[in-house]
């Protein structure tokens, strides 16, 4: 392809995408008259249907339709049929509107009213408007018949019934995301039931490490009172709080867990405003999910789900109870507004599906124990931003970090639980629907949806974040790979997920399991029943890691077991020793705190090995620049041990004030997509400027990039555009880290 055709077309799909529709007609209009029925002469065609539907010109866009009917590429054939058919419907529409005033002005015409007139002319627009929210009150009109929406390619066109194109486009269709529309199998057959034992032992375990965790917490709790009023005069510990708690917490579990669906309704409808979804409204929006629900009810003899909804822009949808008759199906207005009716479908069928595996019952019982806590932080934070910065600021961002600490630890109970379930939920939604193709573009759009709404928003909704366990799509994983939709294909973003060896390994914090790794499950069962996928997945083996460098990467962790069986071996040369009756060491050994010490002094010793490969040396020489950051998240073979030095200039987001005290929500917002940010705010108290007073600015970030299941930013130094500099001392606090604790097990070492 000749050099200026392809910076045309570029250039052209660029001005098309900013909303410059003149200048994207002049650059397309050469492209796809000099490059005969090339690929390139088709994306110019189409992208000139688009200019020329969003800038009034009805005829050109119809008669370049017609031509591109006759492309050889089945695909395109497919997308200038729909979108043929949705240009004559909208033409005939402008007819009857200006048909319908005609008429209205004929009717001023023959009256002397003025007030009737300017009634009489707005009459079509306001019928129209009352109609589209008389019967959904939560949820924004779409601009799209259902079958615009399902195009090869999403293309927004001008509105017409009175919403600005920012309510009417879904973030798919700003971004001009080709779509393959690749079909459901139309007869199929169930797939082999997968053992259901290994989600119910990880459930079993999940209980029990709540069990545990509550447990150290009360007991903490009430050895910490009693030690207060030793020592306070005039005051005798409480004898009962002396006692053990176990019964306590197995009755509090127990209660929590036969109360939880009533429970997190009051929850949810207080913190989150969650309100009724009506059968008729969810039948306006799928009609598809009507019957699924109707279907796979009747055929396991449950009650119908109560359907709710969250009046919030993101895509979730989360399922809670304790009993199938008790079960809830949330949804948010998001996600109906941005999927399609196939696509809702299938993300309703995996909610039955976690429904059927009885795994939301655990989810039910972590989400009641975690959203109190994410509430108290909030309102910590709060709090704390009600308060003149300064000295008393200080105490509520200790609280804040606590909270939030605390709430980390219950989520984490169930993040091995978490990632397990949707493996069992997405196989069954396929088989439910016949549709994993509708399934893999909900993930995509859900991943897109919730990138848009951080982006909007400039920091990440609490309510994402406090649902998140329970979501389809995990917030952390869309943040890049949702931003960064359009710069390049899904393919290659995908690429990292399913085809890196060591990827499964790097998720052990993550909720959910990876998103290319669950689109190529669901791409095997299409495969299985012979119909086409909606991603063509690569069938390349897995790219070649050294292992040496995986090994470097976990060197702390391995250094613990390597700690513990140099306990093991120092144990065995003093038992032989006194054995012998060369040493008599046993008032050591016979005390095996001294293993504490082995472990911490392992871990050091990891961390220390680690370190150099790390935090190599910023070179400028070496810098990746802004646009290489679709490129880096492509690259298969990388491991976070693979620092990667960047300069990236973009927008600063993230919480302000108290809610960001540990740096919990940093994100840079470059011109290609969204990267968290990791900052050590604790190591920066003599820098006079915080970082979080420079949320909202342009910034440059300088640093090392790692490609994990969340790709991040390790930050060096991040400079404003004054030439404010803060510097974020990474490999400062990993020394202090080991130095700590090689000191801490030494100590104990020693001591015994």
């Amino acid at each position: 392809m000749p050099s200026h055709a392809e910076s045309s077309l570029e250039a052209g799909l660029t001005a098309l995408k900013q909303g410059n529709y003149q200048t994207a007609i002049a650059q397309l209009e050469s492209v796809a008259s000099s490059q005969g029925n090339s690929t390139t002469s088709l994306q110019a065609r189409v992208g000139l249907v688009m200019a020329y539907a969003r800038t009034g010109e009805a005829r050109k866009a119809i008669a370049l339709c017609q031509t591109l009917k006759d492309s050889q590429n089945p695909q395109v054939q497919e997308w200038a049929e729909r979108a043929l058919t949705h240009l004559t419907k909208r033409k005939k529409q402008k007819k009857a509107v200006k048909k319908e005033q005609s008429s209205a002005e004929n009717r001023q015409s023959s009256t002397a009213s003025p007030q009737t007139s300017k009634t009489t002319t707005s009459s079509g627009n306001s019928s129209v408007l009352s109609s589209g929210h008389s019967q959904q009150p939560l949820l924004e009109t779409s601009t799209q018949s259902d079958n615009y929406q399902n195009t090869f390619i999403e293309t927004p066109v001008t509105p017409h019934n009175g919403f600005t194109e920012s309510d009417s486009y879904t973030p798919t269709q700003r971004l001009n995301i080709y779509w393959r529309q690749a079909k459901r199998a139309k007869v199929w057959q169930p797939l082999r039931k997968p053992s259901l034992l290994p989600l119910r032992l990880q459930a079993l375990l999940t209980i029990i490490a709540l069990f545990w965790v509550i447990e150290f917490i009360l007991r903490l709790g009430m050895l910490s009172v009693n030690g207060i009023l030793n020592k306070l005069p005039y005051l005798e510990p409480l004898q009962f709080l002396y006692r053990d708690p176990k019964l306590i917490v197995i009755g509090f579990l127990g209660s929590a867990i036969a109360l939880s669906p009533w429970l997190l309704d009051w929850l949810l409808a207080r913190f989150c405003n969650q309100q009724p979804l009506s059968k008729d409204v969810l039948h306006s929006r799928s009609r598809e999910t009507a019957r699924v629900l109707q279907r796979y009810c009747q055929q396991r003899r449950w009650h119908s789900p109560q359907l709710r909804i969250l009046p919030i822009t993101a895509p979730v949808a989360l399922t809670y109870g304790n009993l199938p008759r008790n079960a809830r199906i949330v949804v948010s207005q998001g996600l109906l507004n941005q999927l399609a009716d196939d696509e809702i479908a299938t993300i309703y069928a995996t909610q039955l599906g976690h429904i059927a595996h009885g795994d939301y019952l655990v989810m039910s019982l972590v989400l009641l124990l975690t959203l109190p806590i994410y509430r108290l932080y909030q309102q910590i934070s709060q709090w704390g931003n009600s308060i003149t910065p300064g000295f008393w600021q200080w105490p509520f961002n200790i609280l804040s970090s606590l909270s939030y600490g605390m709430w980390c630890l219950f989520t984490g109970t169930a993040l091995w639980f978490s990632r397990s379930r949707h493996y069992y939920s997405d196989r069954l939604a396929a088989e439910i629907t016949g549709n994993p193709n509708a399934l893999i573009r909900a993930f995509l759009k859900i991943a897109i949806g919730i990138a848009h709404d951080i982006q909007q928003t400039q920091h990440t909704n609490c309510q994402l974040e406090s649902l998140n366990l329970l979501m389809p799509v995990s917030y952390q994983q869309s943040l890049s790979f949702g931003s960064v939709a359009g710069h390049i294909s899904f393919e290659s973003a995908l690429m990292w997920d399913y085809l890196n060896p060591y990827s499964r390994w790097l998720t052990v914090n993550n909720s959910h399991p990876l998103i290319g790794q669950r689109i190529k499950w669901l791409c095997q069962i299409a495969r299985h029943w012979h119909i086409e996928t909606e991603l063509h997945l690569t069938s390349e083996q897995l790219i070649k890691t050294t292992r040496q460098s995986f090994l470097l990467q976990i060197a702390p962790f391995l250094g613990v077991p390597l700690g513990f069986g140099f306990a093991g071996l120092i144990w065995l040369m003093w038992q032989i020793a006194f054995t012998l009756k060369y040493l008599n060491l046993k008032w050591i050994y016979e005390d095996w705190n001294f293993l504490s010490g082995c472990l911490l002094i392992g871990f050091s010793i990891g961390l220390v090995i680690r370190m150099n490969a790390f935090f190599p040396n910023i070179k400028t020489a070496s810098w990746q620049a802004d646009e290489s950051l679709p490129n880096l998240l492509a690259n298969p073979s990388t491991i976070p041990i693979d620092s990667i030095s960047v300069c990236l200039v973009g927008k600063l987001l993230g919480r302000s004030g108290t809610a960001n005290s540990l740096g919990q929500d940093l994100i840079l917002q470059s011109s290609t997509g969204l990267v968290k940010l990791h900052h050590v705010p604790w190591l920066c108290l003599g820098q006079k400027v915080n970082l979080q007073d420079l949320i909202g600015r342009q910034i440059t970030v300088t640093g090392w990039f790692r490609r994990g299941a969340t790709p991040w930013i390790d930050i060096q130094t991040l400079q404003t555009q004054s030439g404010t500099t803060i510097y974020s001392p990474h490999p400062i606090w990993s020394t202090v880290l080991a130095v700590a604790a090689q000191a801490w097990g030494a100590y104990i070492f020693l001591l015994g």
